[in-house]
């Protein structure tokens, strides 16, 4: 799948919205009967079951009722996930797929997850931190020059993380000029300082761009090989890549093209608190605090580049902000009331979403066709509303 860009990033991106902006933390939406089989797939071009097996691209096939799921509230989930132009949908639980669905392509084939690309970037922060290559309270200036001996010399790698460093942030220079520009990277680096660091929140695209450099910088290597080399490659992610820039700076704010099962690798990952195959990849400490907890006491459904349950201050991308860069109507609450606190979930625009429950070692995994302005979309709250309603 070939995603028009920029103009359809520029003006899809600009209508990303968590509901905390608009004071909702969902829309409500009849669910659909089935659309194909639990632990099988629908084939792209003729919509048939394709053959079930024991395992599908190395995760164990089981049923819904095997693992304490219910049946019918899986396939609800995929048939809603198919009205809302999903291309794939796939529910695990324990290391194995009790549920799977792809439409109009076939599961192999990657596909643009946007914002998803952020949850990977703060996984890759999280490697180079056990390698010892940089620490969270760095400031960037050690890595980014540019930036020693003016306002922005104080920000550190956790700010970047967490949303909270101040950068300048506007609609114009986050979804339009940012991606325009032929060295992202550059162009981020290039902004000004707004605010003083860690005294506002923003979902600041430019900001994160400038991991790419400080990522390149600790580690010695472009950020595209160190994700193969140090993720992908030991995670099985064999059909994950970043995308670049034509300066070939890997877009690490949204530049991930994956499927559905590769990208549940990623939560299976944090699941087991940062090993694969009993090789350990990140710290523990690292996935607490990046999963966890509210990075920032400015948003608390934010962890690091990672959406979190919590309750409390809620903020959204596009959020009104007065002078200080605060938002003029505060909202307070929870992503989805109805699931656990501990859910985390990395979001891409347009409903990419791979949602884990910690607590049951449950994952959804949507991707899909953006909605167009107006219509319904995916988010968190719907996925969660699957695993609510299957774990019931």
């Amino acid at each position: 799948m070939s995603l028009p860009r920029p103009a359809l990033l520029g003006a899809a991106l600009l209508a990303l919205s968590l509901a905390a902006g608009s004071g909702s933390a969902s829309t409500a939406g009849a669910l659909a009967g089935s659309a194909g089989p639990v632990g099988g797939s629908v084939d792209a071009a003729a919509g048939r079951p394709a053959p079930r097996a024991g395992e599908v691209e190395g995760w164990p096939v089981a049923t819904p009722a095997r693992l304490g799921l219910r049946t019918r509230a899986v396939r609800r989930g995929a048939a809603e996930a198919r009205r809302l132009d999903s291309t794939c949908f796939a529910v695990l639980r324990k290391g194995r797929l009790v549920g799977e669905w792809n439409w109009q392509l076939p599961r192999e084939e990657p596909r643009e997850v946007f914002s998803i690309t952020k949850s990977v970037t703060s996984t890759l922060v999280g490697i180079a931190v056990r390698d010892g290559d940089l620490r969270l309270d760095d400031p960037v200036s050690t890595y980014v020059p540019q930036w020693r001996g003016i306002a922005s010399e104080s920000v550190t790698v956790r700010n970047l993380l967490s949303n909270d460093s101040g950068r300048f942030w506007s609609l114009q220079s986050d979804y339009a000029d940012l991606l325009a520009a032929r060295s992202r990277t550059d162009y981020a680096v290039s902004l000004p300082q707004q605010y003083a660091p860690g005294s506002a929140w923003a979902y600041n695209n430019a900001a994160i761009q400038v991991l790419e450099p400080v990522l390149e910088e600790a580690t010695g290597m472009p950020v595209a090989r160190f994700a193969r080399e140090r993720l992908f490659e030991p995670l099985g992610m064999t059909r994950s890549s970043f995308i670049t820039d034509p300066a070939d700076d890997a877009a690490v704010f949204y530049g991930l093209r994956t499927t559905c099962l590769d990208i549940a690798r990623l939560g299976r990952l944090y699941l087991d608190r940062g090993k694969v195959g009993g090789t350990r990849i990140l710290d523990a400490a690292y996935v607490r605090r990046a999963v966890g907890r509210s990075s920032t006491v400015h948003n608390a459904a934010y962890g690091y580049l990672w959406w979190l349950n919590r309750p409390g201050a809620l903020r959204g991308a596009t959020d009104p902000v007065d002078a200080q860069g605060q938002p003029l109507r505060p909202v307070t609450g929870q992503l989805a009331p109805s699931a656990p606190v501990d859910v985390f979930a990395a979001l891409g625009f347009g409903g990419q979403v791979l949602l884990v429950d910690p607590s049951t070692r449950t994952m959804v995994v949507r991707l899909g066709l953006p909605a167009q302005s107006g219509e319904e979309a995916y988010g968190f709250s719907r996925a969660a509303r699957v695993l609510t309603r299957a774990l019931r």
